[in-house]
């Protein structure tokens, strides 16, 4: 069974900063995901999915076209980054890196739990090029000094998180991997780390647990255990 914490953030007990929207999402295709016959490791599990997300959009009108495309700043293999203002960015994910949308929802709820002063708020969705992307925004964090990533190691170690190869870090106690805490994802601004594109995974398939439930020292910002 997921650990009783991680439950809590996924199903609703623990309050997580703008999780409504996300944990909302989450649990309609959660509760959907026992319907489905496939893997999550076969390719048409996810496009099913996908098909389940839309019309969970088009039921909601969750779709939005309030993106601003000539604020493109940057972009990595899973997501594209576009300013807002001086505050805050917006970013467009099509979960690339997951094997499901629900997992890439979890991810978010995660962060958002772990790390609340970069916590990811869900504005709807974009199709582009037949591309389902969820558009997020985040606080836009400026960096002042290079990141040490050996202050991240520490902190996450001492945190209960052991690094298990590169930047990837596991939590055998919470049962979730963190993965890809590199220089350009961990930022310092003013000797405070701040953790902007975290990637979290949960060991094994506990998912539908949860949101079945759901249905029913140095300064550092953010990781609340």
């Amino acid at each position: 069974m997921t650990n009783e914490k991680v439950q809590a953030i996924l199903s609703g007990k623990s309050q997580v900063r703008y999780g409504a929207n996300i944990r909302a999402v989450a649990c309609y295709l959660g509760a959907s995901q026992k319907s489905s016959a496939l893997d999550k490791t076969d390719k048409r599990f996810k496009q099913e999915e996908t098909e389940r997300l839309k019309a969970y959009i088009n039921s909601r009108c969750f779709w939005t076209k309030d993106v601003e495309l000539d604020k493109y700043v940057s972009e990595g293999a899973e997501q594209k980054v576009y300013l807002k203002d001086g505050r805050s960015v917006i970013k467009l994910n099509d979960a690339i890196y997951y094997l499901s949308w629900t997992d890439y929802f979890i991810s978010l709820l995660l962060n958002n739990y772990f790390f609340p002063d970069t916590a990811y708020k869900l504005l709807g969705f974009f199709e582009h090029e037949t591309t389902v992307y969820a558009v997020v925004e985040q606080s836009f964090i400026k960096a002042t000094e290079p990141t040490d990533l050996k202050r991240g190691e520490q902190f996450m170690t001492s945190n209960g998180f052991q690094r298990i190869r590169n930047n990837d870090y596991f939590n055998p106690q919470l049962g979730i991997f963190l993965e890809d805490l590199h220089d350009e994802n961990v930022l310092t601004s003013n000797g405070i780390l701040y953790f902007i594109d975290t990637v979290f995974y949960l060991q094994g398939d506990l998912t539908p647990v949860a949101l079945q439930e759901g249905v029913q020292g140095t300064r550092y910002h953010g990781l609340r255990l």
